[in-house]
């Protein structure tokens, strides 16, 4: 007779009082055990709960998160939790992008002998904004003798690369082949206060407002366009002054334009001012007064000549340094048209400056071009505008900046110019003058009469 086979009696036979079921599979015989399996089922539901728990937990936090960043708070609510509101936990923080740099750009829309030079200073000055003089010039001498007109769209695709700190485009217009051109080529570079000044030149520091010596500035290292690109894409003001862009409407394309955010700064003069100023420097400007000459339109209504006298003034030179005015001027119309036609493309983007409301009220009028061009003028600022305004030298030396009494360089005209010479000046300009405020004189004693104001308000 067979024995059976004998299997111990496990504990827990005698708990539940039951038999094991045995399960056999090939010939192996595996043993369940509900008490082990109870209690694992009741640790993973334990498990289970917990998290649940915790993720409604999560959830809530998150969603009062949301509500309280969305409500506004009263003013007590933000001050008293202003120390508890870093340690807080704000989950919008991680998916929100930082925002966009928004740099100013800005246009100083001008002409010859209008104080632009000075005038350019207070932002060349400015340790937050990047400068840049006349680069429109490199144009004028590339493509010489090209009209004026005709050299207006090469001129705002220069200024579209330029706001944009691409400066390879002063390559396409070397007038030295074969060589590439570095910071001392650009045009205005020895009184340039970025191209002067540390890290590019060791001469000058950007910060300390003051005027730069060119004799000193031309001794700084040659500096490739690159590294001048590098230094204007860290500056969130890049200003471009220019006496070449004849009217503003040249500039609508870039004004429109979405990716730049373009403001127009109008400096204007007493056109008898500028035609006086214009044959002191006749010289200096005979190419740029034969390129404006060139674009006069034949439908114009041409003057005949009075700056023309037999007591030593030459009739060629002074001219072309008269005569260009009346192409300056029929432009000017035309901006100040377009201004007082107030196209939506404009809201917003255009301030006049007169000359001689800077000079007679310099930190008042500093204060509020800064104010257009989203600028502070700091202390130093306004020391250095009030120095450059209220010298003692009445000099008018043409493309120099100094120290003057800038009231008396700004009447000189009435000193110098007859009533022949006036009324030519007055008669090119005659729309420009009404618009801007600049009173018509009547008399020869009236323009000798310095205490009497040839000047009111302005219509735009």
């Amino acid at each position: 007779m067979k024995k059976k086979p004998f299997f111990p009696k496990p504990s827990w036979d005698k708990a539940f009082g039951k038999k094991p079921r045995m399960y056999c599979r090939s010939n192996t015989r595996i043993i369940a055990n509900p008490g082990l399996v109870i209690k694992v089922l009741l640790r993973k539901k334990i498990i289970v709960f917990l998290a649940y728990f915790v993720l409604v937990a999560l959830t809530m936090l998150n969603l009062a998160n949301y509500k309280w960043a969305n409500e506004t708070q009263p003013c007590s609510l933000q001050v008293s939790n202003n120390l508890n509101s870093k340690s807080r936990l704000n989950l919008n923080l991680l998916y929100n992008s930082p925002p966009v740099r928004r740099r100013q750009l800005v246009y100083v829309l001008t002409t010859w002998r209008s104080g632009s030079s000075f005038f350019g200073e207070l932002f060349n000055q400015n340790p937050g904004v990047f400068f840049l003089y006349e680069p429109l010039w490199h144009i004028w001498q590339k493509l010489y003798p090209g009209d004026a007109l005709t050299l207006q769209g090469a001129e705002r695709d220069m200024l579209s690369a330029l706001y944009r700190c691409d400066f390879s485009i002063f390559q396409m217009y070397n007038t030295e082949l074969g060589k590439n051109i570095s910071t001392q080529d650009i045009f205005g570079a020895p009184f340039n206060k970025v191209i002067c000044s540390y890290p590019l030149c060791s001469f000058y520091r950007k910060d300390i407002v003051g005027l730069v010596d060119d004799k000193v500035c031309k001794n700084c290292p040659l500096q490739s366009l690159e590294a001048l690109e590098e230094q204007c894409r860290k500056y969130d003001t890049v200003v471009i002054k220019g006496v070449r862009v004849l009217d503003i409407n040249v500039l609508a394309p870039l004004i429109m334009d979405p990716s730049l955010d373009l403001k127009v700064v109008h400096l204007v003069r007493d056109p008898r001012a500028m035609a006086n100023s214009r044959i002191k420097s006749k010289h200096g400007l005979i190419r740029e007064n034969l390129q404006v000459i060139r674009s006069r339109d034949p439908m114009m209504r041409h003057l005949p000549m009075a700056f023309h006298n037999p007591k030593g003034l030459r009739r060629d030179t002074d001219y072309h340094a008269v005569t260009a005015m009346e192409v300056i001027c029929e432009h000017m119309s035309k901006t100040l048209n377009t201004v007082l036609s107030s196209p939506d493309w404009l809201k917003g983007k255009y301030f006049l400056v007169r000359y001689e409301d800077l000079v007679e009220n310099p930190i008042r009028t500093l204060k509020q071009v800064y104010r257009f061009v989203n600028l502070t003028a700091s202390n130093d600022m306004e020391a250095f505008v009030m120095n450059m305004t209220s010298g003692r030298s009445n000099s008018a030396l043409p493309f120099k900046v100094s120290s003057r009494n800038a009231t008396m360089v700004a009447s000189s005209w009435r000193t110098v110019l007859n009533l022949q010479q006036i009324r030519q000046a007055e008669d090119y300009c005659h729309h420009a003058m009404s618009v801007l405020g600049y009173v018509r004189a009547r008399t020869m004693w009236e323009v000798r009469d310095l205490k009497k104001s040839l000047l009111t308000l302005p219509k735009v």
